[in-house]
């Protein structure tokens, strides 16, 4: 199997960014405006130039517009759900389901941790903060499935004292600045005193391993043991204790990502990263405060104003795109880009069409994400949609291959098997390929008063800047079949 083992060997990705915004974010409204649709469909929105020449994004993306020449933009994300349960699980696993297999999925950071395991005292999987929970009722989809509740990701921010977004009144305009303790209580030592006490408690876990792992078949102890575990690196070592004081940052970086839950998530997302982390998940979707923040169909129970109003406000579109650029300058800056792997994820995009209310319903056909860092060759479009952003213009690409992507940055053939806690053999993904090529055919630009602008040159006709695993099947493999288990 030389060829698929050098394959696998030449990913450039140590780390992986999951910047997942649940509840559909708004495609139209942001990196696939249609300035010449319709009224209804375009809103009154305007579109920019990104400083990438030929890609536009819309008005609300001033920030990523700046940093379009790092971005890979895949404007053809699309499946045939609308639905936001099925679409969130399909998405953070990679493998479609029915409602009978909501639970039964592991994330894709689970099956990385199952793969390679904790690193440099840090969970191999991280959510930051890991309380977003779609409904009601609240739904938690952060969960290991099959390979087990130990492989569910550390959630810093616990379980939530609401779980239910939609308990409590929203304010009309809620402040988008605030800040959040996203410093896990197990972090926290008071005392030498305490840490004594803990190396004695440590000994005594010693003493009891032998009767624990006779247990450990049974998921939930296992779970309970690794957040043990989980917690008790984290205690120990006092390098990785400080990677979660978000308040020794400089105060110029805190406003360059902003005062905003999603701008200090996406800056404890750098630090963990930079401490060694190998998957985090910063979500950001459903809130106590703010209620859907993406899903923005303008309902009377939701007291938003019109989308394209609530994209401009600083936690919803507006701080996002602060946050993101702001994360991808900091790690580029810190020479940690080439090394992470940083991926935009929602379920879907919303519906071309404005609503009578001035919302955007759900709409599985179309959604736009972006991919950077380790190797991802920066500034082309990976796909279109038709003049409506309604479908995609050729193909799509859906969650699956979205995993199979990821998968590959770091190395990991998507077709190849693991064992589930049963001692199953499962396969990694059911489907999907790695995204490879660019947009060959981006339309040009209607003349707007400075001169036609010319269409994207297409000079880059893979996605990595290496071969990704899974791409190409190799004699060796097709061989072999789909035997080999990792």
């Amino acid at each position: 199997m030389a060829n698929l083992q050098a394959a696998v060997e030449s990913p450039k990705a140590m780390s992986v960014i999951y910047l997942w915004m649940a509840g559909g974010v708004t495609h139209i409204d942001s990196f696939d405006p249609k300035p010449d649709a319709p009224s209804e469909i375009r809103g009154v929105l305007g579109d920019i130039a990104t400083n990438v020449p030929g890609i536009r994004f819309c008005e609300t993306l001033p920030k990523l517009a700046k940093a379009a020449d790092r971005l890979a933009v895949v404007r053809n994300f699309s499946h045939d759900s609308n639905d936001h349960l099925l679409s969130q699980v399909y998405t953070l696993s990679g493998r479609k389901v029915d409602r009978t297999k909501l639970f039964t999925e592991p994330n894709i950071g689970s099956v990385i941790s199952h793969l390679h395991g904790p690193r440099n005292g840090l969970p191999a999987y991280i959510a930051v903060p890991g309380v977003t929970r779609p409904g009601p009722p609240p739904h938690n989809f952060f969960v290991g499935g099959w390979l087990g509740s130990s492989h569910a990701p550390y959630c810093l921010g616990g379980n939530p004292a609401e779980p239910d977004f939609t308990v409590g009144e929203k304010l009309d305009d809620p402040p988008a600045l605030a800040s959040e303790n996203l410093t896990p209580r197990s972090v926290s030592l008071p005392s030498a005193g305490h840490r004594s006490r803990l190396s004695r408690r440590a000994r005594l876990r010693d003493v009891l391993d032998g009767a624990l792992r006779r247990l450990e078949s049974l998921d939930p102890v296992a779970a309970l043991e690794a957040q043990h575990q989980n917690a008790l690196r984290l205690l120990q070592t006092p390098s990785i204790r400080e990677a979660f004081s978000i308040d020794d940052e400089p105060h110029a970086v805190r406003e360059a990502y902003g005062r905003t839950k999603i701008g200090g998530r996406c800056l404890m997302a750098r630090r963990l990263v930079e401490a060694g982390a190998r998957f985090v998940m910063v979500d950001y979707g459903y809130d106590p405060a703010y209620g859907n923040v993406w899903d923005n169909h303008n309902a009377p129970s939701q007291n938003h104003p019109p989308i394209q109003e609530m994209c401009l406000r600083g936690y919803h579109l507006a701080g996002m795109d602060r946050a993101f650029a702001a994360l991808i300058g900091d790690l580029e800056q810190r020479g940690l880009l080439n090394s992470t792997l940083v991926v935009f994820l929602t379920e879907f995009g919303r519906t071309p069409r404005i609503n009578d209310r001035g919302g955007r319903d759900h709409w599985g056909a179309a959604g736009s994400l972006f991919f950077t860092g380790a190797g991802v060759r920066g500034g082309q479009l990976i796909g279109a949609t038709d003049d409506h952003a309604g479908e995609p213009a050729a193909h799509g690409y859906s969650p699956a291959d979205v995993a199979a992507t990821l998968y590959a940055a770091l190395g990991v053939d998507h077709r190849a098997f693991v064992h589930d806690i049963l001692d199953r053999p499962r396969p990694i993904l059911e489907g999907g390929q790695p995204i490879r090529e660019g947009n060959r055919n981006y339309p040009a630009r209607r003349d707007n008063g400075e001169g036609a602008v010319p269409p994207l040159p297409y000079s880059l006709t893979r996605f990595f800047g290496w071969t990704c695993p899974g791409a190409e099947v190799s004699a060796d493999y097709a061989a072999v079949g789909r035997d080999g288990v990792l």
